[in-house]
Order: C-alpha cells, then structure tokens, then sequence
C-alpha cells in the first residue's frame, strides 16, 4: 500500500532544519573539536551500514548535538532486480540509531544481476518504467513505514522514446505514490544544459508539495557537457536557480554537497550559508 499523502505532510513538519553540509570525514576533527553551529547534517547511508566502531561511534556523538538525514546511492530502486528487502531494513535500523528525518535516496538504477555498478544510471522515462517504479517504490514505503525521498539524477544521455519529460516523470510516480522529492538544483542546470531543456521551466512544472529538500553543488565544465562532480563552489548560475526554486517552493532545507577537493569546514559552511539570504526573503516550511 502506498504511504498516503498526509505522512509526506506529516514528514514536511520536520523539513524548516534550515542549511546543512553533507557530512564527510575530513571534516570529523573540526566537528568534535569545535561543534560549530551548523543547522544539520546529511549522511550518506552506505558509510554507515555494515560497520562499527569509529564510523558509528562518531555518528552517535553528532546526532546527540544535531539533527541528521540520510542519503542513499544503493537503493537500486529503478533496477529490475527484486528490491533489497535486507537493505532497507537496515537502512531503517540506522534510522532509528540516529533519529534521521528522513531517508532519500536516487531516482536511478545502480546495478543488474546482482551486480553493483557504482554509479547513478538513467531511467527511460515511459509509461512501463513508470508502473515498476510505482510498485517498488510503494514496496519500499511499506519496508521503511515512511514516505521514501527520491532525488532527481544528473544525466548525460538521454534514451530515444520517453513519454514524459523528467519532471514530468516525478509529477506522476509523486501523484501515485505520495514519495517526497528532494530537487538538486545544480543537477536541473547539469541536465539543461547537458540536453537542452529549459531549467527555469523545469523548475515551475515541479510539484512543490513533495519537495522535502534541496541539495546544492558545484560541477565540472567540459567542452562537450558539464559533469556533476561537487568539487568546487556552486556557480552563480545555480544560485540563480536556486533563488527561483525557493521563491517557488516558500523555501526548503537545503544541504551542500563537497565531495573532492573538499576545503575545511569554515569554507564549506560559508559556502552554504550563501543560501541562507535567499531562504530568508520567503517563508520556510516549518
């Protein structure tokens, strides 16, 4: 049974966090050091399954002091391979350790056959991938007792037949599953200018009552595509995004991601709080 729209809503009052940083392991000693005054933090899922000691050891100490959310790469949730039943129960596990508010993973597939490509591969956008991802998001839902967050992936090819656009896509799987939406804002400008779509455009036709969150990034232009590798500064034209999506959502937590190249901590959080004057010009989900 697909988790009805008033637990997305019920989930949304804990969505006003306000600006976080992905949490990364360089930045460990600064965090026990100092317990800086970030908002919160995101994890990302993987690095703390499976593990103990040191990894969740540092986890328990920072979730006492702020709040957390996680964020998947191995959901494989597109894949027509049978949903890891065993994953998400220890994703829900994890969960509960830390008191995330909420678990999001990829709207992609990540492997086949039982085999894990490590990387975010793009879905067909048609009316058949639609039914599956129905179906095994619900599934998922009904595992984890929450409305499942699905990112929208960055992409650099685009498959022959589709019978939706992206966002036209999330419109739809949102509608039927009541699945919350976290909108990368620098993966919509990756994508526009990858294919050549509109990203204003993109922005508008999201249904913004599923948006949970936001993440922000900097990315790598090359001659022929731009590549979303968080190794550097959000670029303006991002920020620019990011101003409309905000004035179009009322405002929504939003996490920075660094992922190589990663400075020390006061640089990163500087970075991210440059999303702080445009959530302040509108409302916040609280």
């Amino acid at each position: 049974m697909a988790a009805p729209l008033s637990s997305l809503t019920a989930s949304l009052a804990g969505a006003g966090l306000g600006i976080g940083l992905g949490l990364r392991t360089t930045h460990y000693p600064e965090i026990l050091g100092e317990w800086p005054a970030i908002d919160f933090f995101e994890i990302l899922s993987e690095n703390f399954l499976h593990t103990g000691g040191r990894p969740v050891h540092i986890l328990d100490r920072i979730a006492e002091r702020y709040p957390i959310v996680m964020h998947g790469v191995s959901m494989n949730i597109g894949s027509t391979d049978a949903l890891d039943r065993d994953y998400l129960r220890e994703l829900k596990k994890l969960q509960q350790r830390c008191e995330a508010r909420w678990i999001s993973d990829h709207l992609c597939w990540t492997g086949v056959d039982g085999k894990n490509l490590h990387d975010l591969l793009p879905l067909p956008y048609t009316k058949a991938a639609l039914r599956h991802l129905v179906e095994r998001v619900r599934m998922a839902q009904d595992l984890l007792e929450q409305p499942l967050v699905l990112e929208n992936p960055s992409t650099y090819v685009e498959f022959a037949r589709r019978d939706f656009s992206e966002v036209e896509f999330l419109g739809e799987l949102t509608a039927q599953t009541g699945c919350g939406l976290l909108i990368d804002v620098n993966n919509v400008f990756v994508c526009a200018d990858n294919h050549g779509f509109d990203a204003e455009a993109y922005l508008r036709a999201v249904p913004w009552q599923h948006v949970v969150y936001f993440h922000l990034a900097g990315h790598t232009v090359y001659e022929t595509h731009r590549l979303d590798t968080h190794d550097s500064p959000v670029c303006d034209e991002v920020w620019q995004l990011y101003r409309l999506a905000c004035e179009l959502s009322g405002g929504r937590s939003t996490v920075l991601e660094w992922d190589a190249n990663i400075p020390d901590l006061t640089t990163t959080h500087a970075e991210a709080q440059k999303a702080a004057p445009f959530l302040r010009a509108v409302e916040v989900v609280s």
